[in-house]
């Protein structure tokens, strides 16, 4: 296993880590409903409390921090770890995406449905260079059943949020390829990694259809029992996709190879970002453990819009 330094513990089930440019980490506390900065030093400060269950986290043009809130789980334990469970009338509020201001921790809600469909569960997000906002749905599981997923588009100014496509095993992570002419979607029980070519910004490209209207082309795949959560771009375009059950990081070529799996310590392992010096320093979210670890990375992150630039 890489070498992996602990920046926190003690964390409730973290994930959407943003790694600021005075080199703190903005993340979510999903477990704990709340939006948390870890400084440097290993300090922890809550920006804000967010009920529900935020999921996801990204810097806006406007500074701001954007939410994917899930709406809030159940907690189950497992293994010794906590983990989302069904929820129940108690836990669940429904889903949305807000927007809260890190200076006065102010929490407003922009969306909670598309058109007459409401959002169950976002999870993750990502702005192109435009102000546009790529997010994803996945849902929520019941003890009978569970929602398909989808992934949405907010348009420039945040004024109007579009169908990107519906359908998905459900959506997960999200990211853009570096030229943003490619959305990357990671599926969690299947596995796999989705890639929708776009005709302009917020526009997925028409294709032939594979199988039952997919709109994308699953470029890969893995095997055995493992799960993919959210994901992150490298500047050479690979994607860096969270992988639970076996805890590592997988490293997959836009043309689907798998360049390597990096391990974690944590079969928990949940999302990943990119700082530091010439952004080649992998900042990991270990849910199952509470943590935020850092490692050096063998290549450098993509920059994202409105933050590492």
């Amino acid at each position: 296993m890489p070498d992996v330094r602990v920046l926190a513990s003690g964390l409730e089930f973290p994930e959407g880590p943003v790694v600021m440019p005075d080199g703190s980490v903005v993340l979510v506390e999903i477990r704990g409903q709340r939006l948390t900065r870890i400084w440097p030093d290993g300090a922890k400060e809550v920006v804000a409390q967010i009920p529900g269950g935020p999921n996801g986290a990204a810097i806006g043009p406007d500074g701001k921090c954007y939410i994917c809130n899930n709406g809030g789980f159940s907690w189950i334990a497992s293994r010794g770890t906590m983990m989302p469970g069904a929820p129940g009338p108690h836990e669940y509020i429904g889903g949305s995406i807000q927007r809260v201001d890190l200076t006065t921790g102010k929490v407003e809600t922009l969306f909670d449905r598309c058109g007459e469909h409401p959002l169950k569960g976002p999870n993750d997000l990502v702005f192109d260079r435009h102000g546009g906002l790529w997010f994803t749905d996945l849902g929520k599981r019941r003890a009978r059943d569970m929602d398909v997923g989808a992934f949405y588009y907010i348009k420039p100014g945040m004024t109007e949020i579009v169908e990107g496509s519906f359908g998905m095993l459900p959506a997960n992570g999200i990211g853009l390829s570096p030229d943003e002419n490619t959305v990357y979607v990671a599926e969690t029980p299947t596995a796999r990694l989705w890639a929708f070519d776009l005709a302009s910004p917020g526009e997925v490209r028409p294709r032939d259809v594979i199988y039952r209207g997919e709109r994308g082309k699953p470029i890969a795949g893995l095997g055995g029992y493992q799960m993919f959560d959210s994901l992150a771009v490298e500047a050479g375009g690979n994607v860096c996709v969270a992988t639970l059950i076996s805890g590592c990081i997988s490293v997959i070529a836009p043309d689907g190879r798998l360049v390597e799996q990096v391990p974690t310590g944590d079969r928990v392992t949940t999302n990943i970002a990119f700082g530091g010096p010439e952004l080649k320093t992998a900042y990991i979210t270990l849910s199952g453990k509470g943590e935020l670890v850092a490692m050096d990375w063998a290549r450098p992150g993509l920059a994202l819009n409105f933050l590492n630039k």
